[in-house]
């Protein structure tokens, strides 16, 4: 089986039926992250619980408007983030949180950065990455920075 036949398998299986789809009832945190240049925006719930003397994650679901690939990196990445620790859980980058799903291809790897900014946005909404990858800024952040752009129409000949 070819790579993106994998990778298309994947997702396929993740979307058929996506892990903690839906708002969480009493969460302790929730991040909201968007993309104004695709369209995707995506909302994280988390749920903390105590373990072992440690405040761990206990239940994490989302919603997005976004693509099927999206669905199914946030499906896989809060599987992958219950049980540990909010530093834990941060220390996670985009790769990480979507290496059940196997290499995302190039065009597929802003789903992944979605995911981890709104886990981020959820956990540390102050917290600057500790790598040096770019964190997508929230939907409303992105409308702020751009500036107005001015349309001129000219008379037809």
């Amino acid at each position: 089986m070819s790579a993106p036949e994998d990778f298309s398998r994947r997702i396929e299986e993740a979307i058929k039926s996506p892990k903690n789809l839906g708002e969480l009832e009493g969460a302790d945190a929730v991040g909201t992250v968007g993309n104004a240049d695709c369209g995707d925006m995506l909302r994280m719930w988390i749920k903390f619980k105590e373990e072992n003397g440690k405040r761990v994650i206990d239940r994490a679901t989302f919603q997005t408007f976004g693509c099927e690939t999206a669905i199914a990196v946030a499906s896989v990445a809060t599987e992958l983030i219950a049980g540990k620790t909010a530093e834990e859980a941060l220390a996670m980058g985009g790769s990480e949180l979507s290496a059940p799903l196997g290499p995302l291809p190039p065009v597929k790897i802003h789903c992944a950065q979605l995911v981890e900014g709104a886990l981020r946005s959820a956990l540390s909404p102050a917290n600057i990455p500790p790598s040096n990858q770019a964190v997508a800024p929230t939907l409303l952040q992105q409308f702020q920075e751009q500036s107005p752009k001015k349309i001129v129409l000219e008379p037809s000949k």
